[in-house]
């Protein structure tokens, strides 16, 4: 029983009571047990296989998993449980154990061996920054926070200290306070594969003399040691795989040449536009999708100068380096991936070389520009070499963009803000779930593949539809375990709705929500939405909950975003995490998933 205030000097009572089995369950399990109030291995084991296509086929191993739930529900009791047989209310805990039923595997399961090309990267922008582009501190909290999310792109911006002696992390041009970089590189030595084995990648935005290019060189090698992983040639034909580079970190930045003290920067753009400070809402504005991205682009809804954003990464041929900087030889030796922003038109930077591999960095501008008219161009430079998209410099809150329309272009390195917030760092949080959390993930064979004329997927083509989902969502709970009694009604118990969709191309993009249940801890929606997919391989199921409040906006009750290609079809638990991106200790959706 739950006391409200109501009109200062009277008490309102609600009675708290646990959800009942939704009617799917409960005919399942009528089914199972045959109108019985217990069902058996056996009968456990049929419906893991049947209604949720695991693999699991002999008793044993149903006995095992049956001896865990009971362990779960009856935490005092020592030893096995006697009798592997479950109730009802104990076959509903399995259901709603994320730990026992979870929405996603938890392994890694993608093909490895591929060239890194091949893969969807996570990759974090300015990745020291501990809040907004302008004034932050600077520190090497964010990139371990970063590593233990998974993230293996780290990005390092570069400047000499005030004495010219020594290199600093810092934002530059800009108010932010730096951090040394041997910091920096210690911290990612320590804490780079704590979430993932696969290869982390360090971009060095460079703004250093050949001397302190020198010195960075110097840093590294000691620093990482055999864990530092560069190539025995100058030309790479095929970028090494992530299964090769296992637990080995690799440079990535523009080849070195003499530092230039007058060019015009992404700092200096930042610093003259704060327009953006109010961009993003509570829990971050609706992300645009691609098509009203360019339509805005074509009719000039844009800033010119936001078009000449940079980012500091230029194209520099061999001959560019200055003969008057051997000590900055070994620096370049070992960058693995060579970087640079593209000179000339966008169509010559997109050229594929069937010499060597590169990568070219674009602002998300840019992109937007290129996917207009060149969106098949980008696909075929991102069969073999990497795409890296940033931020656009009016960003100074941290926020992000639709990281989508990179995805579809073949991107592997949509750069990300992770210390900002917003829905846009929600679909990047989940789309990175999949692969087991890897922090690579293998790229659809339809971004991959060249047809027999030479032909590529062409981003703009509408498709059929391909599978269609089916998304069930009974119930939620855990809430009243997480928040205070009055943290979203001061006078009663909260009014939750969810809001369910899916992120993906423009034509399979779309929100639907659930009627609100007023007055309800435990909210019972038991609602059914189908979602036609015309590229299930990129899209991201949605999930959100709100707490409906008539006279205010609404209350964040809770978000997840899951890869739509990684769900595991029947009925199963899903997590909810808050704006950060942080899992709730208890507040969790029992839903069903189903492929058509």
């Amino acid at each position: 029983m739950g006391s409200y205030k109501y009109c200062l000097c009277f008490t309102r009572k609600f009675r708290w009571s646990a959800a009942e089995p939704p009617a799917d369950v409960k005919e399942a399990f009528d089914e199972l047990s045959e109108g019985g109030l217990q069902i058996g291995p056996e009968q456990f084991c049929r419906f893991l296989a049947d209604k949720q296509g695991e693999t699991i086929t002999t008793t044993a191993d149903a006995e095992r998993i049956i001896e865990q739930i009971r362990q779960q529900r009856h935490r005092l009791l020592i030893g096995k449980v006697s009798r592997p047989i479950l109730s009802l209310e104990e076959f509903l805990h399995y259901l709603f154990s994320e730990e026992l039923n979870p929405p996603l595997q938890s392994k890694v399961h993608h093909d490895m061996t591929a060239p890194a090309s091949h893969y969807f990267i996570y990759t974090g922008h300015n990745s020291y920054l501990t809040g907004n582009q302008l004034s932050s501190d600077c520190s090497d909290v964010p990139i371990i926070k970063a590593l233990e999310r998974g993230v293996r792109v780290i990005e390092l911006d570069l400047w000499p200290n005030s004495t010219k002696d020594n290199i600093n992390i810092l934002h530059g041009r800009t108010l932010t306070t730096p951090v040394d970089m041997l910091k920096c590189l210690k911290s990612i030595k320590e804490y780079a594969f704590v979430a993932s084995p696969y290869p982390v990648v360090i971009t060095l935005e460079d703004h250093l003399t050949p001397d302190l290019q020198a010195k960075v060189a110097e840093m590294v090698i000691e620093t990482f040691g055999d864990m530092l992983y560069y190539p025995n040639s100058e030309t790479v034909v095929e970028f090494p795989s992530p299964e090769a580079l296992k637990n080995r970190i690799i440079l990535s930045t523009k080849p070195p040449k003499e530092y230039l003290e007058s060019k015009s920067s992404k700092e200096e753009h930042e610093s003259q536009n704060g327009k953006a400070s109010l961009e993003e809402e509570e829990w971050g504005k609706e992300v645009p999708d691609l098509n009203t991205q360019i339509e805005s682009y074509e009719r000039g809804d844009h800033n010119s100068d936001e078009d000449e954003d940079e980012d500091d990464e230029e194209d520099d041929d061999e001959d560019e380096l200055k003969k008057n900087q051997p000590r900055a030889l070994e620096y370049k030796h070992l960058i693995t991936i060579k970087a640079g922003k593209p000179k000339g038109s966008l169509k010559d930077a997109l050229r594929v070389d069937p010499d060597k591999v590169r990568r070219v960095s674009l602002s998300e501008q840019q992109l937007v520009k290129a996917a207009a008219s060149l969106g098949t161009d980008l696909v075929r430079f991102t069969q073999k070499n990497i795409l890296r998209i940033y931020p656009k410099g009016t960003r100074v809150r941290s926020s992000n963009y639709n990281p989508m329309t990179g995805w579809v272009h073949g991107a592997q390195m949509v750069a990300f803000n992770m210390q900002g917030y917003g829905r846009s760092l929600w679909l990047m949080h989940g789309f990175y779930k999949a692969n087991g959390g890897s922090g690579y993930v293998k790229k659809p064979d339809f971004l991959l593949k060249e047809g027999p004329n030479g032909e590529v997927f062409d981003p703009k083509a509408l498709l059929p539809v391909k599978k269609t989902l089916k998304v069930k969502v009974y119930l939620g709970d855990g809430w009243r375990l997480d928040f205070k009694q009055t943290h979203f009604d001061t006078y009663s118990p909260p009014d939750f709705y969810a809001k369910i969709g899916i992120a993906g191309v423009p034509a399979d993009s779309i929100m639907k929500k659930t009627k609100a249940i007023e007055d309800n801890w435990v909210p019972v929606w038991d609602e059914e939405f189908t979602f036609p997919l015309t590229v299930p391989e990129l899209a991201l199921l949605r999930v959100e909950v709100h707490e409906y409040d008539m006279s205010e906006k609404d209350d964040f009750g809770g978000q997840t975003c899951l890869p739509v290609s990684e769900l595991r079809p029947g009925i199963r638990a899903v997590p909810l995490f808050d704006r950060k991106g942080m899992k709730f200790k208890s507040v969790k959706l029992l839903m069903r998933f189903e492929f058509v």
